[in-house]
């Protein structure tokens, strides 16, 4: 078994709790569906956030989803690189599998899309 990585980053319209707690949700789920994991397949999650975006842990919503309660979760703040793209939250969920590295799929929403467009589709695999 190996432990992979599998990339996924989203936006949110703006600086709001609610908004920040459903897109980390979104993205979560979407990574976990396109990859076929359970959180017990999971050995943690690194969460970041664009500094533009400070109402709440995005965490927290990932603590309140059914059978994630052990999974270690880490929240930290993305280099503020100038023209990054804003109101950013990017989650590098590290997985235990049998799968290559070819086989994780990877998931970019919203505006986020335009950081990895050759990974940006709902069938793309990792390159």
């Amino acid at each position: 078994m190996y432990n992979r990585g599998i990339r996924g980053a989203t936006t949110v319209t703006r600086n709001d709790e609610n908004e920040i707690l459903q897109e980390t949700v979104v993205l979560l789920k979407e990574i976990v569906e396109r990859n076929e994991i359970v959180p017990e397949d999971i050995c943690s999650v690194w969460i970041t956030m664009t500094q533009d975006l400070d109402a709440t842990f995005p965490a927290r919503a990932i603590r309140q989803m059914n059978g994630w309660d052990l999974v270690p979760l880490m929240c930290s703040i993305e280099i503020p690189v100038k023209g990054s793209l804003p109101l950013c939250i990017r989650l590098m969920v590290q997985v235990n599998t049998n799968k290559s590295q070819r086989e994780m799929k990877h998931v970019y929403l919203n505006a986020a899309k335009a950081l990895r467009p050759d990974l940006s589709s709902a069938g793309s695999e990792g390159k």
